[in-house]
């Protein structure tokens, strides 16, 4: 890897030219008594961090290439939600048994553990799906926001608006065919076009809300009536908090391997980026934080 310069610091005048699997450093430069920027090694496949503020690409690793996503699409799945024309959060949702159905068809992924029958805010809905990463609640979500006459057109149908979303985002290489990343063949992104949605979906107050959020308790009505009080929601994410980092979704399969997109802000300079094909959870949480230590020394 290259360093940004020797002997000087990048100031803000610098641009970075990305190609394929290489980071290139150009730009005006400004002397400062400062150690040199070293572009960190990453293991994971593919890296990208933005200048959080302007978009400004800070570092590419095969920025272009396309992955699979894993968990990472429910940020498409909660952009989706929450561009809803006169959304109620506190719409409550019921549990269908499709959903039960389709847990156990996907062999239990990860899940809220909502219950057939239970009544669930679409605000607690977002929390399920993004903290404990729940497909159940995806699903939910997906067939309440879908058109159509059963919950398998509704779910096709909302997929359909990720997509449409995608492509007014300029997320370019990318293509969904799940609402909760367990890819039917075609669910794919780049780290580039996740960073793009990443920027897009924080400029919600309500997302940017549940994604830093460390745990939540849902209270929800039961089938009965009766009031349920759920297991505490924890977050995926165990770097929040760490050097202003403020979410975004964590993502893991045997295919994608480890994925997450992140987000950090630390003495106002903002940063956002995403890895995909990490080796390992470790590998993944040491790489975001190379990511994340550079970008704030490239703003």
């Amino acid at each position: 890897m290259i360093t940004a310069t020797k002997g000087f610091r990048v100031r803000r005048a610098a641009a970075v030219a990305v190609t394929t699997g290489t980071v290139l450093v150009t730009g005006a430069l400004t002397a400062a008594p400062a150690q040199a920027v070293t572009v960190p090694t990453i293991t994971a496949k593919s890296g990208f961090v933005m200048n959080g503020a302007t978009g400004k690409a800070l570092y590419a690793k095969y920025a272009d290439t396309r992955r699979l996503t894993a968990s990472t699409t429910k940020i498409m799945t909660a952009k989706v939600v929450l561009s809803q024309a006169n959304l109620n959060l506190d719409t409550k949702v019921t549990i269908r048994k499709e959903i039960s159905s389709y847990m156990v068809a996907e062999g239990y992924p990860s899940s809220a553990r909502l219950i057939v029958g239970d009544k669930v805010t679409v605000r607690q809905l977002l929390y399920g799906m993004m903290l404990p990463s729940g497909c159940d609640a995806a699903m939910a979500l997906a067939d309440k926001f879908g058109t159509g006459t059963t919950v398998a057109a509704r779910t096709k149908n909302f997929i359909a608006k990720m997509n449409t979303m995608a492509k007014n985002l300029g997320m370019t290489n990318t293509h969904f065919d799940s609402f909760d990343g367990l890819s039917n063949g075609s669910n794919y992104s780049t780290v580039r076009d996740l960073t793009k949605l990443a920027r897009s979906a924080m400029a919600s107050p309500t997302f940017k809300s549940v994604v830093k959020t460390k745990a939540y308790t849902a209270k929800t009505v039961t089938a009965s009536g009766a009031t349920r009080t759920m297991s505490t929601w924890t977050n995926t994410n165990t770097l929040l908090g760490w050097n202003g980092t403020l979410g975004i979704k964590t993502g893991s399969g045997p295919d994608a391997k480890y994925c997450l997109v992140f987000a950090a802000t630390l003495n106002g300079e903002s940063v956002m980026g995403a890895v995909l094909t990490s080796s390992s959870a470790a590998n993944r949480t040491t790489d975001v934080k190379k990511l994340i230590n550079f970008g704030y020394a490239m703003i």
